[in-house]
């Protein structure tokens, strides 16, 4: 092309329609390996961009079914219920009952408009306050009966019959009412279809009842039966001269017959919420509760929906949040990863543009002809991304496709703008050029500093907004981590200089010419691409380790050794018991009650709210919690033996505050199952194990050192002896108080060992509470409720597990898999960057005798510096980013309310050595495997570089 011919910059590479076409694509084809990088990179950052908010929707719904299936009844029902008041009475049936139950769809269709929506289930139920059964199957096993007589809507399709039929849908003059009982409920109390029962109602009147069938549930855990008490088992008497409790089935007419004598009745009308969706939550919670502020008229509003709801919407706003600043840096490095790309392509045909101009074209004409080749590869290769993105399941993602056309739009603009940047001198000496910094790098660098510091003001003092995402402060770690680099880049010639000095005394000369090479290959852009990638990779591997820690400290809060054996009241030798069981080795008794009030030294009420008051043997609780492996560190105080005076106490700091303001800390009262006991402020702790989390005021006694008889029922705790599986209730142990002791007794038993069986424990700590009411002179008059064993490895799984936690999962994976891969494709680039350089130097060290093991010390003394210097500043900047990022990121959604503490992981340091190991072999390989493809002669030629 001549200067006469030329029409002009863009005609030279757009003119001429398919000829300039045919060219470009040729050009392609002739630098076929640069251009495939560039679209392998342009096609991760369209994938990202796409798959991430998608496989992000995925996981957080996924959680919230997981999250919604795995509460208990009570937690997804919203209830309407008409108070339990007479609906009839004189005799006269009305059919009341078919009725109430057309509401059904009425009452739903006053729902708030979210919570409408949302319904998955629903139910009408109607039934009679509890009255006396008689019958002569009952009398004839002397049994005192009360019962419900329930209609339901949905039981004949959630039921099989095992004998008879179902009652019948209309109830005949001087007929009896037929009922349908569980099976269960019908083996316990002797009855059998055919069975004539009466059912008592008002005024001494009673309806005769006809056992017409008897059932057993298709799936007990289905949603009709969630409704209490439950119609599928007998309530077994509370004790003696009280009654059996049961619910009998019944159709709308019989129903409507039982309402006629009079007795109380009560409907209600129960909606199952399961239809969710994570865009949708916040409406429904915002309903529930304006619906239980404003009930239907006549109706209360029963729900424990928006608490669970409320958590897993934290939850999830909290892990979207930190998904997003993750996301940040992935993007950023991927960014930076094209930039690097493009620079390298440019580079490279550097002696082509520079021809090209000599030959008359203009400045720009080797940009435009760049982004005539890019336009052929980058945009396809985004699409490529895109549809692979959009094969991945998930939602929609809507909103997401314009970042990849801008995605998409910038990349393909990267090698034109390298072009219009690329050095006037082809082949240029760049070790030695630039050694002063320029007034605009320089204000770029401080300007890059200044908006790192200020970002991380603000985060400081406005925090992060959860479940949005707000650019700047989201980017706070890509600003740091290249705020950090710059740094870096600043200070690394200094050590380098005076290590030069050191090897020029050295002999020989590999050494002083590995630091001099290293010293002048500090390339700025590959440097700080491997600092935001390795802080992100750093960054999620110390939070991930932070809240993983955060979960071991709840569960030990909970259960602060292997298991928690959990019941009312348990006899003193229960200890022993399980000590005796397969796999126990050590047991304590643990003493919890709470709302007990505080009096003073002479019994006076002290007029402070109530507290909550643990008595725990302090040398058994550290030996059993050391036993079991878990972390539980138990203050001096709880450790004294017994001494004159009041018993020393752990007191929460502000109960401290309000004793010592009434003049108490000294001496004080409280009574623990009704034996007084003094006790005085010795220490404060914020938490202690056994307390629950949301308890703020409570009293940590010393079992051991309180007087006779508080201390009577504390069992030796120690290590299994060998001797019977179930020790004698009449013959305690040594240091065993006897079921019939004075003195407070256990309402639980921590447990250490290995391989426990839980169903053993439970088994074991039920005949503890039976020993505990039938043994001695004491006899209980209210059955307790079953012993409820809880392991740590159970609440730790609790905590993993479900939830918004997969979402976090996948955050933490790819940004520390992402940032790891992307930091060594960015060292790949910082050797490819300076590899002619290097070649040259090679062949003129090689034609003086440099051996090839000699090549391969140099290359890693050169090296080295380089990476280790963009590898520490990423590892440091990593790990203070979790110090300023954390208290903002509300991360204690998943550790069960306790706060993420950042600490020093020793894994960072093996992950950090780790990771320079490889990214020095992978440097070598590249290298040897460039200056494979280069000749000796090539490297040579004059001119080149000299």
């Amino acid at each position: 092309m001549t200067r006469g011919d030329t029409k002009g910059p863009r005609a030279a590479v757009f003119g001429g329609g398919g000829t300039a076409l045919a060219g470009a694509v040729r050009r392609v084809r002739a630098f076929a390996g640069q251009f495939l990088l560039l679209g392998l990179l342009a096609l991760v950052a369209a994938l990202l961009v796409t798959a991430v908010p998608r496989t992000a929707d995925r996981l957080a719904e996924q959680g919230l079914r997981e999250h919604v299936a795995g509460r208990p009844a009570a937690e997804r029902d919203l209830t309407l219920t008409a108070p339990e008041l007479p609906a009839g009475g004189g005799g006269v049936v009305t059919p009341v009952t078919a009725d109430r139950g057309q509401e059904l769809d009425r009452l739903q269709a006053g729902l708030p408009e979210a919570v409408r929506e949302a319904v998955q289930s629903r139910w009408f139920l109607a039934e009679t306050a509890l009255s006396r059964l008689t019958g002569p199957d009952l009398a004839a096993k002397n049994y005192l009966v009360v019962a419900r007589l329930r209609a339901a809507s949905g039981v004949t399709g959630a039921a099989t019959l095992t004998e008879g039929r179902w009652p019948a849908e209309a109830v005949g003059a001087a007929q009896p009412v037929e009922v349908a009982l569980a099976a269960d409920t019908a083996r316990k109390l002797n009855l059998r279809a055919g069975s004539r029962l009466r059912f008592s109602g008002a005024d001494g009147e009673s309806l005769p009842l006809l056992v017409a069938g008897v059932f057993e549930p298709v799936r007990t855990g289905d949603g009709v039966w969630n409704t209490l008490p439950s119609a599928l088992r007998v309530t077994e008497p509370a004790g003696d001269a009280e009654p059996y409790e049961m619910v009998a089935l019944t159709s709308d007419a019989g129903l409507d017959a039982a309402i006629a004598t009079g007795v109380p009745v009560r409907f209600s009308w129960r909606y199952r919420l399961g239809g969710l969706d994570v865009a949708g939550l916040g409406a429904v919670i915002d309903g529930v509760r304006r619906l239980e502020r404003t009930p239907p008229a006549g109706l209360s509003v029963t729900q424990a929906v928006d608490v669970p709801l409320r958590q897993f919407l934290d939850a999830v706003s909290a892990a979207r949040t930190l998904l997003a600043v993750i996301a940040a840096g992935m993007f950023a490095t991927v960014a930076g990863l094209i930039v690097l790309a493009a620079r390298l392509a440019a580079r490279r045909r550097e002696a082509e543009f520079a021809l090209l101009v000599a030959r008359g074209g203009a400045p720009t004409s080797g940009a435009w002809r760049s982004l005539a080749e890019s336009a052929l590869v980058v945009p396809p290769a985004a699409a490529l991304g895109w549809l692979l993105g959009r094969l991945l399941p998930g939602s929609a993602a809507a909103g997401t496709d314009w970042l990849v056309l801008v995605a998409a739009a910038l990349a393909t603009l990267a090698l034109p703008l390298a072009t219009l940047g690329r050095s006037a001198l082809p082949g240029g000496r760049r070790d030695l050029s630039g050694r002063r910094a320029g007034g605009r790098r320089l204000t770029l660098e401080l300007l890059v500093v200044a908006l790192a510091v200020l970002a991380a003001f603000l985060i400081r003092r406005r925090g992060l907004s959860p479940g949005s995402v707000d650019p700047l402060l989201v980017s706070v770690p890509v600003l740091l981590a290249v705020a950090a680099a710059v740094l870096a880049l600043r200070l690394y010639p200094w050590p380098l200089r005076l290590l030069g000095r050191v090897a020029a005394r050295t002999r020989g000369s590999v050494t002083f010419l590995g630091v001099a090479g290293a010293s002048r290959s500090a390339a700025t852009g590959p440097v700080v691409v491997v600092v935001v990638a390795v802080a992100t990779a750093a960054f999620c591997g110390i939070v991930a380790g932070g809240i993983e820690a955060g979960r071991d400290r709840t569960a030990t809060i909970a259960v602060p050794a292997s298991a928690l054996v959990d019941g009312e009241r348990l006899a003193p030798d229960t200890g022993a018991a399980l000590r005796r069981l397969p796999g126990v080795r050590r047991s304590t008794p643990v003493l919890r009650e709470s709302a007990l009030r505080v009096a003073d030294a002479r019994g006076v009420d002290a007029g402070l709210a109530a507290v909550t008051v643990l008595l725990v043997d302090g040398p058994g609780l550290a030996d059993t919690a050391r036993d079991a492996g878990v972390a539980v560190s138990v203050p001096p105080v709880l450790r004294a033996g017994r001494s004159p005076g009041p018993a020393p106490a752990l007191v929460s700091p502000g109960l401290a505050a309000e004793l010592a303001h009434a003049g108490l800390d000294g001496t004080a009262r409280v009574a623990v199952q009704g034996y007084a006991q003094p006790f005085r402020v010795a220490d404060t702790a914020d938490r202690f194990p056994l307390v629950p989390p949301d308890v703020d005021r409570f009293v940590v006694l010393p079992w051991q050192a309180l007087p006779e008889p508080l201390s009577s029922g504390l069992a030796a705790s120690g290590p299994s002896a060998p001797g019977p599986a179930s020790p004698s209730p009449s013959a305690p142990g040594p240091g065993t108080a006897g079921p019939g002791a004075s003195g407070p007794v256990p309402t639980a038993f921590l447990v250490s060992g290995d391989g426990l069986d839980v169903e053993t424990l439970r088994r074991a700590g039920d005949e503890g509470q039976r020993r505990y009411q039938t043994g001695g002179s004491f006899a209980a008059g209210e059955r307790p409720r079953g012993a409820e064993v809880t392991t740590w490895q159970g609440a730790r799984q609790q905590l993993g597990g479900g939830g918004a936690n997969g979402l976090l999962v996948f955050g933490f994976a790819a940004g520390a898999a992402g940032g790891a891969a992307f930091g060594l494709l960015a060292i790949a680039f910082a050797v490819l960057a300076g590899a002619r350089t290097r070649g040259q130097v090679l062949s003129r060290l090689r034609t003086l005798g440099l051996s090839r093991r000699q090549w391969r010390g140099l290359l890693l003394v050169e090296l080295t510096p380089l990476v280790a210097a963009a590898l520490l500043t990423g590892a440091l900047t990593g790990a203070l980013l979790p110090v300023l990022l954390t208290p903002a990121l509300g991360l204690a959604a998943f550790t069960g309310g306790e706060p993420v503490r950042v600490a020093f992981s020793p894994g960072l340091v093996g992950a950090v050595l780790a990771a320079g190991a490889v990214a020095l072999a992978l440097a070598v390989t590249v290298e040897t495997v460039n200056n494979r493809r280069m000749r000796l002669g090539e490297v040579l030629r004059l001119g080149e570089g000299s």
